[in-house]
């Protein structure tokens, strides 16, 4: 994977891109952070997300589509979010190929700061209007 270009969409390697986050490095931003989700979606990485998902809603076990290929990101806008922020949200469409066609998941995503470190988890999701 980390020849190819990165599943989030940003336009480079997942070596260069998600592959540090994945290994550990915190994300600088929620939108950073809601890039790198995707991303383990799209290479199947259950336990990235559980890392990265707030205590307080995380489920105690996820298990991943084997037959969904996520293909596509797109950011459609966030709202705070940034380096000096507490919380934030992201607003995203994600496409995918199923067992039973294409996919479209558009969400609004809320991120907080959580632990000693501070660092950026998700809390959770909703359908927009």
């Amino acid at each position: 994977m980390s020849d190819e270009l990165c599943p989030c969409g940003r336009g480079i390697g997942f070596a260069a891109c998600c592959g540090p986050l994945h290994a550990g490095a915190a994300a600088p931003s929620a939108e950073r952070l809601m890039r790198t989700r995707y991303s383990a979606f799209a290479v199947g990485d259950a336990a990235y997300l559980l890392a990265t998902w707030d205590p307080t809603t995380r489920p105690e076990s996820l298990e991943l589509d084997d037959a969904t290929e996520w293909r596509r990101l797109f950011i459609e806008g966030s709202v705070a979010g940034g380096p000096f922020d507490d919380a934030g949200s992201v607003t995203f469409t994600a496409i995918a190929r199923g067992p039973g066609g294409r996919v479209e998941l558009r969400e609004r995503s809320r991120f907080r700061r959580s632990g000693p470190e501070r660092r950026w988890v998700y809390v959770d999701g909703e359908t927009p209007d």
